[in-house]
């Protein structure tokens, strides 16, 4: 990884690792950022702008320190200079110092190891995942698609799908993300899932929630 990781701020996207993120960059400055990494190692981070960033995008708002890195895998160049990528997560990281030398933020980051799993989380992970499962099970059914898909998954690359692709609140995802064991990010997204399911089943619950 270069000493300096570009940065790719957003106020609703959080990318998770081994996971596909399609992007469409337009602006100027993040067009540069790509074409710098496409020189060098491809690799470019993102990161989710914190709350009330409104009125200083074009500034240096201020972000979360934990982000995910990820290798750009597919790029179109259109005729008008803007891109088509598709990111692939990486791994997590955390912002040490943030460098001001060009016009997009680039920072120096460090890896952020998932805490090793012991036997009984792997018990613990199993059991999240076939709660996942079931709670997911009539949203796939809906949506006519193959529930084998989903068991085809490594549990890891399960549970970060679920956190990226689901329709939750950006802090929800970026909360999802800090954690630092497989094991309690599984069982947030269960608890998290539980109670969209409880407030939406119980009329009036949804409106104490706002």
């Amino acid at each position: 990884m270069s000493d300096l990781l570009p940065l790719f701020p957003l106020p609703n996207v959080v990318l998770f690792p081994n996971v596909f993120l399609p992007l469409h960059i337009f602006e100027p400055r993040y067009r540069e950022m790509i074409a710098d990494a496409l020189k060098s190692d491809r690799l470019i981070a993102m990161v989710l702008l914190q709350p009330k960033w409104e009125g200083s995008h074009e500034g240096r708002p201020p972000i979360y320190p934990i982000g995910c890195s990820g290798v750009i895998t597919h790029v179109e160049r259109l005729d008008d200079g803007r891109y088509n990528i598709v990111l692939r997560g990486v791994e997590r990281v955390r912002i040490v110092r943030e460098d001001h030398a060009r016009r997009y933020r680039r920072a120096q980051v460090e890896s952020l190891t998932q805490t090793p799993l012991r036997a009984e989380d792997r018990d613990a992970i199993r059991r999240q995942r076939s709660k996942l499962e079931a709670l997911l099970a009539p949203a796939v059914e809906k949506a006519g698609a193959d529930p084998k898909t989903t068991a085809a998954l490594a549990d890891e690359d399960l549970v970060n799908a679920l956190g990226q692709y689901l329709d939750l609140d950006p802090l929800e995802k970026q909360a999802l993300l800090e954690h630092d064991s497989l094991r309690t990010r599984a069982e947030a997204l269960v608890e998290l899932l539980e109670m969209k399911i409880m407030i939406a089943r119980t009329p009036g619950l949804s409106n104490m929630a706002h």
